[in-house]
């Protein structure tokens, strides 16, 4: 599987908790989901939560990944 730019997260929320982020992302002019990565990685560096670096985790996962480009060699039985 390739690495992708985002992931997708579907949760169920209080309405007012929703509508409390949704003007704070309006008053910092951000979107509802950047307002929430940035409270989530705020949350995270207080607690000493560590989130690595996205490019950090495709270089990673295409160390460890074979040419997927190149065709498969068959076996001869």
């Amino acid at each position: 599987m390739s690495p992708k730019k985002s992931a997708t997260l579907n949760l169920r929320i209080d309405p007012t908790l929703k509508e409390a982020l949704r003007e704070a992302a309006l008053r910092d002019s951000r979107s509802v989901s950047n307002m929430m990565e940035v409270l989530i990685r705020k949350h995270c560096e207080q607690v000493g939560i560590s989130i690595p670096d996205q490019q950090s985790l495709f270089n990673e996962e295409e160390d460890g990944r074979e040419d997927t480009k190149s065709p498969r060699k068959r076996r001869s039985r």
